[in-house]
């Protein structure tokens, strides 16, 4: 299926269409020095949230954190965003209410318009996001521009999201308020236009599906390998190495810098780690992970991949 698209995107071209599948967001040149970010995301009832599981805040803000990790993973500004929603009859008013509460108040918080949308019956909650931003033109990070020898980063802790899912399954009644990173998520947006606006960053992507996988879509795009160290992936408290290795919805970023790049320990308050480092390719994009024992083996990719047996709530491509 995303092979279909990918063909089809292909047969489709546009000279304003600088940058389109293939990336978190589609770069479009719109004059004036600037170029639009345009992004997409799907939420679905029973894929992305389960209503007892999540309050209706949660979800609106979830679905609206998405939009505005990718257009952060780009370096980009958000400016707005449109809503469709599909909602069964079963839906209240009330739950309505508190879902376009959530997601209003992280619009706010990012200067983001709801610009416009639809509304539909669905047999499930369909909540479908566009984000809509900008960066100046020809600098948006993209996932294709890692080089061998780049040493590679990610923001903050990397896992948390996924333990909390752990606790849900396992029946466990998990409190929003103690558990923010997955009920309620950061977007790095501002973290996200300091690299870009310094230039130190060559490729960058948010991590949503799970380190594995995202590392892997950066390589793939930009033609190259990974090594990463196991003892230096940041680890939340709650999670173990398996779930920050591969569970999604951190939303942290995750980028390569060049060798000579001066990348700070910190942004504000947000930690940065430096993981490991971009290598050549062989036989095709693969990431090896080294423990601290100095022993290696492939890194499987472990993370949200639609269209296969999941065990989770988890994210897109």
């Amino acid at each position: 299926m995303i092979a279909g698209i990918r063909r089809v995107a292909g047969r489709s071209r546009n000279p304003a269409v600088v940058q389109g599948i293939g990336d978190d967001c589609a770069v479009l040149r719109v004059g004036s020095g600037r170029q639009l970010l345009v992004t997409t995301d799907l939420c679905m009832e029973n894929v992305h949230f389960r209503r007892d599981w999540h309050s209706p805040r949660s979800v609106g803000h979830r679905c609206l954190a998405r939009g505005l990790s990718d257009i952060a993973a780009m370096g980009g500004q958000p400016l707005a965003c449109f809503l469709s929603l599909g909602l069964p009859t079963d839906v209240s008013q009330r739950w309505i209410n508190g879902f376009m509460a959530g997601l209003e108040r992280l619009a706010r918080r990012f200067r983001v318009s709801l610009a416009g949308g639809d509304i539909s019956s669905a047999p499930a909650i369909v909540a479908d996001i566009i984000v809509v931003g900008q960066v100046p033109s020809g600098q948006a990070v993209l996932r294709s521009g890692a080089r061998p020898g780049d040493r590679i980063y990610v923001t903050g802790e990397l896992g948390a999201s996924g333990a909390v899912l752990q606790r849900l399954y396992s029946g466990e009644r998990v409190r929003p308020g103690t558990s923010k990173r997955h009920f309620f998520p950061e977007p790095r947006v501002q973290p996200g236009q300091w690299l870009r606006q310094r230039g130190r960053v060559r490729s960058m992507i948010d991590v949503s599906d799970g380190l594995s996988v995202d590392l892997l879509h950066i390589c793939e795009e930009s033609g190259v390998s990974a090594v990463i160290n196991a003892d230096a992936v940041p680890v939340a408290r709650s999670a173990s190495l398996d779930l920050a290795l591969n569970s999604g919805d951190d939303y942290e970023l995750l980028f390569t810098a060049g060798r000579g790049s001066r990348i700070p320990a910190r942004i504000g308050s947000l930690p940065i780690h430096e993981i490991g480092v971009i290598q050549k390719v062989s036989t095709k994009p693969a990431i090896t992970m080294v423990d601290a024992r100095g022993k290696s083996q492939p890194l499987k990719q472990g993370g949200w991949q639609h269209f296969r047996d999941n065990r989770g709530l988890g994210e897109k491509e």
